[in-house]
């Protein structure tokens, strides 16, 4: 553990638990190298931290129960220890609710936004002296992309090419606690792949709110991740998540064409009434939207195609529902994920409407179209048996030990016993079976 250079006397390790999206993963990789080049430690587990930092979600109801919870576990464990431990919020959350966690009896000493990360090492400093510290500003210009982020030790890495968004659908919170879009050069980008291939990785994924509105300079995101792409040592690009409304032919002509670019498109739907979509101003209807995924399956006709689904929006009627059901049967999605709608703070849909779906049709919803998903999620899964697929290794699948787990190029967990292979391996599997959410082979 080494002293902060830049605060004397101060020696301290950091703990921090990172809930939500692959964008929080990556910044609290930002985070961690922040702190790291201002004399901090990084903390194996809560009982050796001083500082404990809560990177968090504010997009579904599910993770805001969770932090809160975890602060008041934090709460009883403060009072149970005899070393001063100092308890921050970054992220979606702490831009969402400020004051509120500070107001309350959650004992947390910071509060900061996504965009405020450089200015941590003070603010630590500054709420082991007693002061209550608040950073909230939004830049229409951070980026981050001077920092190498310190990456944990797996397979996967990502790389954040824009932050923010300016889609303002109305049901989420992300343009109210990650800003304006505002994207990376193209340049930055590609040297930190090189870095990251240098540290052994040979997948990454593009992150972005939108990311198929990138843009900077005369750089689109299909010249992106087309130079991204052609860094060596890289085998596998993805990205995550384009929005419906702007999806251009030059991305998916990049999708096709190159070899290292993943044949998965997660392509956010929502719902499938053309009137819950024009409340939730998603910008498109459901024929436009069914349109697309024709377009994208006849330029590639390979690719694997998920979804994202918000089930009870305010005056969602069961008719909206089976406009859904529809949609969900014709365009026929590798899998979603289904979710049902929960009030976001500051939101249009918060202010605007009443959450006037009763629960119990929300949970029928929700139930029902699992169960209709998990039909089409087996029956297309079954078109991979019989064929030889590159797998990415993972590591040991959760269930039994003596298999291990990796990914296809499309992005679907394959299962295969154990024997030399390691993780980063990239191993050939025969399907000889298949669930709704796994496919199970052999290594050949």
């Amino acid at each position: 553990m080494s002293e902060n250079p830049n605060i004397p006397g101060i020696k301290l390790q950091v703990f921090i638990e990172t809930y939500g999206c692959q964008m929080n993963e990556y910044d609290s990789e930002l985070v961690r190298s922040i702190l790291s080049g201002n004399g901090f430690g990084e903390a194996a587990d809560l009982k050796s931290a001083d500082v404990v930092l809560l990177n968090t979600c504010a997009v579904r109801e599910n993770a805001h129960n969770r932090i809160y919870g975890r602060l008041q576990q934090l709460v009883k464990y403060r009072e149970s220890n005899d070393r001063e431990i100092t308890v921050g919020v970054l992220g979606c959350m702490a831009q969402n609710l400020k004051m509120e966690l500070l107001d309350n009896d959650l004992s947390v000493d910071l509060v900061v936004g996504p965009d405020s990360y450089r200015n941590l090492p003070q603010l630590i400093y500054e709420a082991r002296n007693g002061a209550y510290e608040l950073a909230i500003d939004l830049s229409e210009f951070e980026t981050y992309d001077d920092i190498y982020p310190a990456r944990q030790k797996g397979v996967n890495s990502w790389i954040a090419v824009m932050r923010g968004c300016d889609n303002f659908c109305t049901f989420c919170v992300v343009p109210y606690t990650r800003g304006r879009e505002r994207s990376r050069s193209l340049e930055s980008v590609v040297a930190e792949t090189r870095r990251l291939v240098d540290e052994g990785y040979s997948q990454v994924t593009l992150l972005g709110q939108n990311v198929n509105s990138y843009h900077h300079n005369d750089h689109r995101f299909a010249d992106l991740i087309k130079a991204v792409a052609e860094v060596p040592g890289i085998k596998r690009v993805r990205f995550t998540s384009p929005h419906p409304k702007d999806f251009p032919d030059d991305l998916l002509e990049a999708i096709q064409s190159h070899p290292q670019i993943c044949k998965h498109i997660h392509l956010p739907l929502q719902s499938g009434s053309d009137r819950i979509l024009n409340l939730m101003r998603r910008q498109h209807t459901a024929e436009e939207y069914i349109a697309l995924t024709q377009r994208i399956r006849k330029i590639i006709p390979d690719i694997i195609l998920t979804t994202d689904i918000l089930l009870g929006f305010p005056t969602e009627t069961r008719e909206d529902y089976e406009e859904t059901v529809n949609l969900m049967k014709d365009v026929k999605f590798d899998s979603a994920y289904i979710f049902n709608y929960s009030e976001r703070k500051g939101t249009v849909a918060q202010r605007r409407w009443p959450d006037d779906v009763p629960p119990d049709d929300k949970k029928y919803r929700i139930t029902q179209l699992n169960d209709i998903q998990k039909k089409i999620s087996q029956e297309l899964n079954k078109r991979h048996i019989g064929k030889i697929q590159e797998v990415l290794v993972e590591g040991p699948s959760r269930r039994n030990s003596n298999d291990w787990s990796g990914r296809n190029d499309g992005g679907i967990s394959v299962i295969f016993p154990h024997s030399d292979e390691k993780p980063g391996d990239y191993i050939d599997v025969k399907i000889n079976g298949a669930t709704a959410v796994v496919l199970k082979g052999q290594r050949v």
